[in-house]
């Protein structure tokens, strides 16, 4: 049974839980979770946009040293995420990336899934087995597993310890926070979370709400960038908000058009704004384009939903994942020119 399966009401509406763990690295004198680097450790998925959030952030913010992290298998099945068996790793195994290894920590040699983290940090812990996991060394626990909060938290907890060039990213600028928790707010309802809304959907009623709100997100989001006057999401420089769009949007054309039925139209051919601020953030800056692993993408959304495809199929397609900067689908090229 996917851990999706029982998240939707009795309409047939998908409902994500909240996190459970809620916890912050502070600066703060007597802090339980101070910024000391090499001590914290983060838990995610290639296959997860939420878990991806916290990828790019890490890289963008030079955390590298600072933060170390390991990725789970793609399959997601009855227990959850599994961590990789030694076969499953970088060898070009059933599960390909850098860090696809088992539970890297001291002391969690007999781990076999994430859930095994959660337990041990909370024995009653009656919730999902989520990632981005964020993880103390040191004391050995969960410290956050809410994916907009460790977005957040790296955007700065470690700012008077890392080089210039690291601590001036800045990716909530005080100039430009009301409008980036104003997209925060509608992006996620009706884009980040929309795509599940519409694929978990059990009613063709919920369904068909969900999709069309979530194209009337997206066609939001083409006149917004269509006005911008920088190649960013707020002008001249990458802030969270381009973080929290790129995880849905690289996966649109690849795995929710088709697996989660949100088929109105593609990126690629229906919103020429945001695929050319999509193929910007890939191309051009390796902390996005690094992060993204579509064998893991793809392989997880078909092959760990069994209500959605039971056969578990993976489609060829799109070809390419993405794009090049300077190529159109046909179509396009044929309207330009027109």
């Amino acid at each position: 049974m996917s851990t999706y399966k029982k998240i939707t009401d009795e309409t047939g509406n998908f409902k994500r839980p909240d996190s459970s763990f809620r916890n912050w690295i502070s600066s703060e004198p007597g802090a339980k979770f101070p910024p000391e680097k090499g001590r914290y450790h983060l838990y995610v998925s290639y296959a997860c946009p939420w878990a991806h959030r916290t990828l790019i952030a890490r890289k963008l913010k030079g955390l590298e040293d600072y933060i170390s992290y390991s990725v789970v298998h793609w399959h997601m099945g009855e227990k959850g995420w599994p961590f990789p068996k030694p076969e499953d790793g970088q060898d070009g195994g059933s599960a390909p990336g850098e860090n696809v290894v088992p539970d890297p920590l001291p002391g969690h040699e007999g781990n076999t899934h994430l859930r095994d983290l959660y337990f041990a940090a909370q024995p009653d812990y009656a919730g999902r087995f989520t990632v981005p996991v964020l993880f103390d060394k040191t004391l050995d626990t969960i410290v956050n597993n809410e994916s907009s909060e460790i977005l957040r938290m790296l955007g700065s907890a470690f700012d008077g310890q890392l080089a210039p060039e690291y601590a001036q990213v800045d990716l909530y600028p005080e100039a430009l926070r009301a409008d980036i928790d104003e997209a925060g707010k509608w992006t996620y309802d009706d884009i980040n979370n929309g795509v599940y809304k519409s694929g978990f959907a059990s009613t063709q009623e919920a369904y068909e709400k969900a999709v069309t709100v979530l194209f009337a997100a997206l066609d939001r989001s083409e006149k917004h960038l269509a006005s911008s006057k920088g190649p960013y999401w707020f002008g001249d420089s990458i802030t969270e908000t381009d973080i929290r769009m790129f995880v849905t949007m690289i996966r649109f054309d690849p795995v929710y058009v088709q697996h989660f039925k949100c088929n109105i139209r593609d990126i690629r051919s229906g919103y020429p704004h945001l695929h050319k601020w999509l193929r910007n953030l890939y191309w051009n800056h390796p902390a996005f384009r690094d992060t993204t692993n579509f064998v893991h993408i793809k392989r997880h959304y078909t092959r760990s939903h069994p209500q959605i495809n039971p056969h578990q199929i993976t489609p060829l397609g799109p070809v390419p994942d993405v794009l090049p900067v300077d190529e159109e689908v046909q179509a396009v090229q044929a309207a330009a020119a027109r």
